[in-house]
């Protein structure tokens, strides 16, 4: 069963915009290597991190809106991993892909309510 995937992905890369191009059309020739289907790439904003990473002070934040199998997730993660222009990663599983819609679910928000015991 194919789900809807969001990945955030931090890169570290300097400014020059050749250099990001490139580095995002050689993780979606990743992806779809894999067999997930790259439907769509946001590419965020260079942003400062709150502390240093890797000796790093910044990176380049882009999403990743994907449609795959599980398994193909464990191994497209596998293989970023192993990248050293990725820094940082996070996956989110949107939902499942059914046969009556094609367009990405939105995201829903989901508020607990707060329980307090006396």
């Amino acid at each position: 069963m194919r789900n809807y995937y969001e990945i955030l992905l931090a890169l570290i890369v300097s400014s020059n915009e050749e250099e990001i191009k490139a580095l995002l059309e050689r993780i979606e020739k990743i992806m779809n290597s894999e067999g997930a289907i790259v439907e769509e790439i946001q590419r965020l904003d260079r942003k400062e991190f709150a502390y240093p990473h890797r000796h790093k002070n910044a990176a380049f934040y882009t999403n990743f809106m994907i449609t795959a199998e599980p398994a193909s997730i464990a191994k497209i993660k596998q293989k970023l991993t192993l990248l050293e222009d990725i820094t940082l990663q996070n996956y989110f599983k949107k939902g499942e892909v059914s046969a009556a819609t094609t367009k990405r679910p939105k995201p829903a928000i989901k508020l607990k309510k707060a329980t307090v015991e006396a």
